[in-house]
């Protein structure tokens, strides 16, 4: 395990605070979602990797042949390093709960991670994933507590792929959320809001709340 496999910002809280790992967009870097996870969790610490593919110069996590059609030999591959890299991160820090937030490709690799390594994360939350297969059932996954972000007419991630990704979560007895608006593929003022709200409830490591899904 390395906590160098990829280059990454960390802003660093005390000792065994709340870990939160923070994954970019197509295009994005390890900036994209620090200042507002800083906002949000200002006493966690911070970990925003980068991907380390490139796609014509737009980073990525994992290969892809087209537009929704992935590399899945190399996203295998991908998600094993990233899975490494983050229990590294892990073991070094400590902390009392570990947090996932990740946007459109960087919400897939963070999806991928939890369905490999369910161990890993006690809550994550995914803007506008994007699961195309068909996900094994992980006994591992239960209790764990997931937000789901998305639009409803968004032409990247279709609105039935979202709803089959969360209708997988539940089977898995995931504490379930889902916050949607009406647009495409951006971030809405009212996803920042709902994420906000729920990293700041899971970050406590007091009992889970019970399940709540909401439109």
């Amino acid at each position: 395990m390395s906590t160098e496999t990829y280059l990454y910002a960390e802003r660093r809280a005390e000792a065994g605070a709340p870990l939160l790992f923070t994954f970019h967009g197509t295009g994005g870097d390890e900036n994209q979602f620090l200042p507002l996870a800083e906002q949000v969790l200002p006493e966690a610490t911070i970990i925003s990797p980068r991907g380390d593919v490139s796609e014509h110069g737009a980073a990525r996590f994992f290969r892809r042949t087209s537009e929704g059609v992935y590399d899945m030999p190399d996203l295998a591959a991908r998600s094993e390093a990233m899975t490494d890299f983050i229990r590294a991160h892990i073991a070094r820090l400590r902390p009392s709960r570990v947090l996932g937030l990740g946007y459109s490709n960087g919400a897939n690799i963070l999806a991928s991670v939890m369905m490999r390594s369910p161990d890993l994360f006690d809550a994550a939350a995914l803007m506008h994933p994007l699961i195309p297969w068909d996900p094994e059932d992980r006994d591992g996954l239960a209790n764990k507590q997931v937000l789901i972000t998305a639009g409803e007419t968004d032409p990247i991630c279709p609105a039935p792929l979202t709803r089959r990704l969360a209708d997988y979560f539940r089977r898995q007895r995931v504490q379930t959320e889902t916050a949607w608006h009406a647009g495409g593929h951006e971030i809405s003022r009212g996803e920042i809001d709902a994420i906000a709200d729920f990293l700041r409830r899971t970050a406590s490591p007091l009992p889970a709340h019970a399940d709540r899904i909401s439109a």
